[in-house]
């Protein structure tokens, strides 16, 4: 689900294709990406923030499983706007970085014209990877929001505090644990059915 981002292939992966005369100006070209949703469209009686933002990561998620892929969603958020939306594609790509976050990042970066995503927050529902903490780290974002904790390979809280390392040169303020029996139960749910399967 692409949330009616039109998206362009780039190095194998989905990107968003960029309004190219808002571009270099940053966060403002997040106001001229057609299809894009508003914090508007998604209000929801009672709802938070996190909570709906997260969901729209889930529907990703969701999308992966359809494809057969571990299901993990990620959204980036820039003005209040869904700037980019991806899931896992590592066996459709077979590419062992195509995870969520890694080509979100990617497809962010396209539509805002600049590596750094200052003005930026990504939603993932698992806790980020070793590599994908170290990119979203790279792509300077001030703050991601995750669901599930990974207790094999979370790098924000399960095993490493990348986000806090104080010997790298950029902090990411982090919020965990969001609509955490949901994003939860989809993965739980998908290796249950894996380890069930016949053959």
């Amino acid at each position: 689900m692409s949330w009616g981002i039109r998206l362009q292939p780039v190095a194998g992966r989905l990107v968003p294709r960029q309004n190219r005369t808002a571009a270099a100006e940053g966060e403002e070209a997040t106001r001229h990406l057609p299809g894009t949703r508003t914090m508007d469209d998604l209000l929801l009686p009672g709802d938070r923030p996190h909570e709906r933002w997260m969901r729209m990561a889930l529907d990703e998620a969701r999308a992966a499983e359809a494809e057969d892929e571990v299901p993990v969603g990620a959204i980036v958020v820039a003005a209040g706007r869904i700037v980019a939306a991806a899931h896992n594609q590592r066996e459709q790509l077979s590419d062992p970085t195509a995870h969520a976050e890694m080509i979100a990042l990617t497809q962010a970066a396209a539509a805002l014209g600049s590596w750094r995503l200052e003005g930026c927050s990504l939603y993932v529902t698992l806790e980020p990877c070793p590599m994908c903490a170290g990119a979203i780290l790279q792509a300077r974002v001030p703050v991601v929001v995750w669901g599930a904790p990974d207790p094999k390979a979370g790098a924000v809280e399960s095993l490493y505090r990348l986000f806090e390392d104080p010997r790298l040169n950029h902090r990411v303020d982090h919020v965990g644990r969001v609509l955490a029996d949901d994003c939860g139960r989809i993965l739980s749910d998908f290796f249950k059915r894996k380890r069930t399967k016949p053959g």
